[in-house]
């Protein structure tokens, strides 16, 4: 069974089809390869078409970009949610849930943030 890097390593470097069989074909990781290759400006576009093609076969996904995307070394790291500690301290201060702390974010001064981390302080060793 194929995992992520071989899907990508096919995509983007050797060019091999590795799409054997239809037990190949039910475990292609379409959202995933295609959340993978969005973030380069050379594959955004093959990504975008095949997120606005979702309902086709995976197979035809895979084929479609392992001969549409150029042979290049592509690697960027996984996108996390920024701001983390910022939203903890917003919701144990307003005592909301994460989706509205995101929406105060931008709300709040820096001043306002640092406050906020100063009365959540409780105390013990800093490193």
């Amino acid at each position: 069974m194929a995992e992520l890097k071989d899907w990508l390593n096919s995509i983007n470097l050797n060019k091999k089809d590795i799409m054997v069989d239809e037990y190949e074909e039910k475990k292609y990781p379409a959202y995933i390869v295609n959340k993978c290759l969005a973030p380069f400006p050379d594959t955004v576009f093959y990504v975008n078409e095949m997120n606005r093609l979702h309902f086709l076969d995976n197979r035809l996904q895979y084929e479609f970009l392992l001969n549409s995307v150029r042979p290049q070394k592509r690697f960027a790291r996984w996108v996390k949610d920024a701001g983390d500690k910022e939203l903890d301290m917003i919701c144990a201060t307003y005592k909301c849930n994460r989706n509205i702390a995101r929406e105060y974010l931008p709300l709040l001064s820096s001043e306002q943030l640092n406050f906020m981390e100063q009365q959540l302080e409780t105390g013990g060793n800093k490193k």
